[in-house]
């Protein structure tokens, strides 16, 4: 063959490139991403409409249900629309079709938001427009708490300090915190002195309204300069509210104060975290987009010490539901079961073939099928993951053939007296259609899995392409650096050679001996159930078929790393219930679960 002429021909070039694949593979693994699945690039933009004290049965009659057929008209490639209402709130989810165009989707949702917003009641704000995917999962929480620290000081060192300068770290995504009280100037009113002074809160809301003023008043030039012109039209501090007047009855002016409670407070509270029984204030970390895990926790935990150091000193940050724990071991599991499945694999060729040297050549050429794979993996923008290292766990056992008959052959040449060029070139060329053949027929097993669409397709495809990539690399290897290497490490064997006491050879001989023996047992019992061949066939479909029933299904196989309680005790619960919840799917589809499961926080809704 061709190729096999080239490599013994040119067998430096062949060397090189072997060389260049173990030199770039650490690279490119290096800056490839790592997490425990695929990338799952759903499209999804979620809108929210907020109109606070309205129900959620007006709220779906008056923005739900007309913002949803708008949508169909408007908007490009939707694939399903699901709605959920509640008291103030409505969220509609649009499902776009795979491959759909998020920035144009969102030009077209964010256009008919602001042509139907005058459409809607008085007082309607215009929505909040979020894109997500399922890639998008929490994979650290922060835990704030402090000696000292109220629930306002928590919250709002939370979202005001600490998560803008977390948000910078690429692949982060940090939404609003749980728990803690929103800092907000309350104004209580009196409804005792409102009366005794013959004032309703109206009146209280159009003093505060028509004297806190934000204006522009411009600069004034006096001379030769420019001045700039404050107004002292609205309060600067929180006391300063208290002495707006209200009305003058007579000679006497009613303030603020004399029928309010004018105070720094907080905004009515919706939801409580406890960590070990103390309020306090929880961030979720999700990773956004494509995205290492282990690259983001890892950039945080370097981050926190210096975001720290311009936080209150009392302020503690805990770092609690670390899944980089969890891809970290997936992957590290994959790995060294692939590293032993490898050892074994070479154990086996040794112990068969009785030839280190043979042993060797085929324990390069397996590595390097896989480096290679996980190169054009990176460059087709994947991830290293468990479906990925899975398959090419998988394809270590198939890598073997490849090298293993090119070798087997060549030895066959070598045995019958040929020379070591000639009979490399024999051997590796005379097998080369069939062993093409053997690996298109295993390629194209992994075909079908390209047809898959949905969540399955992002799973399975990832897996099909490692074993694809690995094959096509194993069998360009056995024709050209397979048969380099055994030009350099191969001899022409010697007939008549005297007996050896080589441990390692009595002990591949011994084991011939043995195999020899157990084949010859299997073709016993090869030919006795030959003889029994209706009987064997019915007996092997009914256990086939009793393993069948007692199995069960499962998109996921069960996580017991998963369950694993943590030390840390970390609660948050709603103070209040909503009254009125809707949910619409129009896709007619099931909807989605409401109840989340973490390690070490509970939000019950």
């Amino acid at each position: 063959m061709w190729i096999v002429r080239i490599a013994l021909e040119r067998p430096y070039t062949f060397i090189v490139l072997a060389l260049l694949i173990l030199i770039v593979s650490p690279v490119v693994i290096a800056r490839t991403p790592t997490d425990i699945f695929p990338s799952i690039n759903i499209p999804v933009i979620a809108v929210a409409w907020q109109y606070s004290g309205l129900n959620a049965e007006e709220l779906e009659g008056r923005i739900t249900t007309s913002y949803e057929r708008v949508l169909t008209t408007t908007v490009d490639n939707i694939q399903r629309i699901e709605s959920t209402t509640v008291n103030g709130q409505a969220i509609i989810k649009v499902y776009l079709q795979p491959g759909a165009r998020l920035d144009t989707a969102n030009a077209q949702i964010t256009a008919i938001s602001q042509t139907v917003l005058r459409q809607y009641p008085t007082g309607t704000t215009p929505p909040l427009i979020i894109n997500y995917s399922a890639s998008s999962v929490p994979i650290l929480q922060l835990a704030l708490s402090g000696q000292g620290l109220a629930e306002q000081q928590l919250f709002d060192l939370g979202v005001n300090f600490l998560r803008p300068q977390l948000v910078t770290i690429p692949g982060v995504a940090i939404p609003y915190p749980y728990g803690g009280k929103q800092r907000q100037v309350m104004v209580d009113l009196d409804t005792r002195m409102l009366q005794a002074k013959g004032l309703a809160p109206n009146d209280v809301l159009n003093a505060l309204a028509l004297q806190s003023l934000v204006l522009p008043s411009g600069t004034a030039k006096i001379g030769q300069f420019e001045y700039d012109v404050s107004l002292n039209a609205a309060p600067r501090t929180v006391p300063e509210l208290g002495d707006l007047p209200i009305k003058v009855v007579g000679n006497s002016t009613i303030y603020v104060r004399d029928v309010a409670n004018v105070r720094d407070g907080f905004s009515v509270q919706t939801n409580i975290v406890r960590r070990d029984g103390r309020r306090g204030t929880l961030l979720t970390v999700l990773k956004a987009g494509d995205a290492s895990t282990l690259e983001v926790v890892g950039n945080i935990r370097k981050a926190i010490p210096r975001v720290a150091s311009t936080l209150p000193p009392e302020l503690q940050i805990d770092l609690l539901a670390d899944q980089s724990i969890f891809v970290r071991g997936a992957v590290m599991g994959v790995v060294h079961e692939a590293i032993i499945a490898a050892c074994l694999t070479a154990l086996m060729i040794l112990l068969f073939l009785g030839s280190w040297r043979s042993t060797l050549i085929i324990a390069v050429s397996i590595p390097l099928s896989i480096l290679t794979s996980v190169v054009v993996l990176s460059f087709l923008r994947e991830t290293i993951n468990i479906m990925t290292l899975g398959g090419l766990a998988l394809a270590v056992g198939i890598l073997v053939d490849d090298a293993t008959v090119t070798i087997e052959n060549i030895e066959r040449y070598l045995e019958e007296g040929r020379e070591l060029k000639p009979a490399i070139f024999e051997g590796a060329a005379q097998i080369a259609v069939p062993a093409l053949v053997s690996t298109l027929c295993i390629c194209i097993v992994f075909l079908p899995m390209f047809f898959l669409s949905g969540v399955a397709r992002y799973l399975f495809v990832p897996l099909a392409e490692a074993v694809v990539f690995a094959m096509l690399a194993s069998y360009i290897l056995s024709r050209t650096l397979v048969p380099t290497l055994a030009m350099y490490l191969l001899r022409k064997h010697e007939h008549g050679a005297p007996p050896t006491r080589n441990p390692f050879v009595l002990l591949q001989r011994s084991f011939e001996r043995s195999f020899s023996r157990m084949r010859d047992a299997y073709r016993a019992l090869l030919t006795a159930l030959l003889s029994r061949q209706g009987a064997f066939v019915a007996a092997f479909f009914a256990a086939c078929l009793a393993a069948w029933k007692s199995a069960s299904a499962a998109f996921f196989p069960s996580d017991a790393s998963s369950r694993t309680p943590t030390k840390k005790a970390i609660s948050a619960r709603p103070t209040h219930q909503s009254a009125t919840s809707r949910r619409r799917n129009l896709a007619f589809l099931p909807p989605a679960s409401a109840g989340v499961e973490a390690d070490s926080v509970a939000i019950l809704t």
